[in-house]
């Protein structure tokens, strides 16, 4: 059965035209001739049997259906483009693995540890792309997913099975001018400091007080950063104490851009988890994936 689909160079005369509104422009960009462009567009316009653009005393302008088809088609083109890469970056390996992750551990605790996978298995590529919520596997092309949260979200992720890598065990730093020479303090002192909020997780500080036992009024107080990166941050320039995980912050507590201004940890309600859907046939690379991922969480439980 013939597929009913334009010519790709054509959807790419289109997708380029309707990003700039202008046929002079894509043409440039696709080393054409302005009226390839146009005839490629007319061609489209006559297979689908309607019109994508209307002219304008500057040019172009797309309709409300050209508007709708063009964004469409920019992010199948994408998607192509993606798997092409994709296919071209894992030859000669045994196979990729593509993971959806929350980006402040893939940055700070996947990504340092990966040289060890590569050692064990140099013949997987591994692809990361930004994910913070629960999905449908499904509906795109991860083998498994990288996140943090409760262990009531993970149970109720459907289809899907989960392994705990760590927990959150977050506590309060700080940059060392913010300390002084006075060492790590009692939380009734870091409640007289500036406190960093944490946007996704608005509670953290009430948590780690009402654990120690200290009443303060300033526990949601504080400029809010969406990710602990920023959280981290910010307390690296000085702008108050933060709480955050300490396996995100091991580089600058090592460094001593940051340090514990009451080493006190609260484990929290969250825990990071790598999970992946569940299939009879998982692919060997993601099988390999795995079982290095869960060994190394392991030794560093340890």
């Amino acid at each position: 059965m013939r597929r009913k689909i334009p010519a790709t160079h054509t959807l790419l005369c289109f997708e380029a035209a309707a990003r700039h509104e202008s046929y002079t422009r894509a043409a440039q960009e696709l080393a054409l001739t302005q009226s390839a462009v146009s005839r490629q567009v007319a061609a489209l316009e006559e297979y689908l049997g309607q019109a994508l653009f209307t002219r304008t005393r500057h040019g172009v302008a797309l309709t409300p259906r050209g508007r709708e088809y063009a964004a469409q088609v920019a992010e199948r083109l994408l998607a192509l483009e993606r798997d092409t890469l994709n296919a071209m970056s894992t030859q000669g390996t045994q196979g990729a693995v593509h993971l959806a992750a929350v980006p402040t551990f893939a940055t700070r605790w996947l990504i340092p540890r990966l040289p060890q996978l590569q050692a064990q298995h140099p013949n997987i590529v591994v692809h990361i792309e930004t994910r913070t919520r629960p999905f449908l596997f499904a509906d795109t092309g991860f083998d498994g997913a990288l996140f943090a949260g409760t262990a009531e979200q993970v149970a109720n992720w459907a289809g899907t099975q989960a392994t705990l890598l760590v927990h959150e065990d977050v506590l309060p730093v700080c940059a060392p001018g913010l300390l002084g020479q006075t060492g790590p303090l009692s939380p009734e002192a870091v409640a007289e400091l500036p406190l960093l909020q944490q946007s996704t997780r608005p509670f953290g500080w009430s948590q780690w007080f009402d654990a120690m036992g200290v009443a303060t009024p300033h526990a949601l107080s504080g400029p809010r950063y969406e990710l602990f990166s920023m959280t981290a941050t910010a307390a690296i320039y000085g702008l108050g104490v933060a709480l955050v995980p300490r396996l995100l912050i091991e580089t600058e507590l090592a460094r001593g851009d940051l340090v514990v201004a009451c080493d006190q940890p609260l484990r929290g309600e969250r825990a990071y988890y790598l999970v992946v859907p569940l299939r009879g046939d998982e692919p060997a690379a993601l099988k390999l994936f795995r079982e290095w991922l869960a060994a190394t969480a392991d030794a560093g439980r340890g």
